[in-house]
């Protein structure tokens, strides 16, 4: 069992959780992920490392409801136990010194690419982040992104706080005014990164996305999170989940993860009426 220290919500719809877990805490790395189960009957959802410590042994997830599952974790509170997180997961980020890099992040993303943001800043890079929600309501992690970036762009796409637009609009002009970024990282849904790559393939601009796809075991062993890449299938958890965005079949990705919509419309349905 892994109990919850803490939990606030960020947004009516985005809560933040710290955990009691360890052993993961001291092996964590930016752009790995966990799988938690609520109880023992529960779905296992994938969720991206926001942050951890080793001193405390604690790590910080952060979860968007967007199905049964989700609504039922946003639901807990500080002192409730999860049955199992499993991780860390994944091919951690290849954090380097490669010049200037742009993280960009969309939604929920924004939290997701948060300890890179960190990371790569510590690493010596020149940090652009750029970051997006659809509403100001629904923005997250301003300032603590605003701590590790040289550079900061923030966009709505109702235009309800700062610059009204979409994050790869933000790249485009960066990129069309001549400005010299070495690398890019996205996250956040699947037609955001979808743009950002179309966005940087005519400059030729490297350009990293963490993919989302539906995922059971997290192991590779039962071929759900299955992606294409570069015309080969790929497994998001043991391959990614980060991936070369120019060699990612999106729209592939994004059919799949529609797949069992009527199924999480079910069991959304159900939960709200208590069964």
């Amino acid at each position: 069992m892994f109990r919850i220290l803490s939990k606030e919500f960020l947004c009516p719809t985005v809560a933040r959780f710290e955990i009691e877990a360890p052993l993961i805490a001291r092996k964590a790395q930016p752009g790995q992920f966990v799988i938690l189960r609520i109880d023992e009957r529960g779905e296992r959802i994938p969720l991206t490392l926001n942050d951890w410590s080793p001193e405390r042994g604690t790590i910080t997830l952060v979860a968007l409801e967007a199905g049964a599952t989700t609504r039922r974790l946003n639901s807990l509170k500080a002192g409730d136990h999860l049955a199992d997180v499993v991780g860390p997961l994944g091919r951690p980020a290849e954090i380097g010194r490669y010049g200037t890099v742009a993280c960009v992040g969309g939604g929920v993303g924004i939290a997701c690419i948060y300890p890179e943001v960190r990371a790569f800043k510590a690493a010596g890079n020149r940090v652009i982040s750029i970051i997006g929600a659809r509403t100001k309501e629904l923005l997250i992690f301003e300032e603590e992104i605003r701590r590790f970036s040289d550079e900061l762009h923030v966009t709505t796409d109702d235009g309800s706080y700062a610059r009204k637009g979409f994050v790869s609009d933000v790249l485009r002009e960066l990129l069309e005014k001549g400005r010299k970024i070495d690398l890019v990282v996205a996250v956040g849904p699947v037609p955001m990164m979808k743009a950002v790559a179309e966005v940087t393939r005519p400059h030729g601009v490297k350009t990293v996305v963490s993919l989302n796809p539906i995922m059971v075991d997290g192991t590779g062993m039962c071929g759900c999170c299955r992606v294409e890449v570069g015309g080969k299938t790929r497994f998001a958890c043991v391959d990614g989940p980060e991936f070369d965005a120019h060699q990612v079949d999106f729209d592939l990705l994004a059919a799949r993860n529609r797949r069992y919509l009527e199924e999480e419309r079910i069991a959304l349905e159900r939960l709200k009426g208590g069964r």
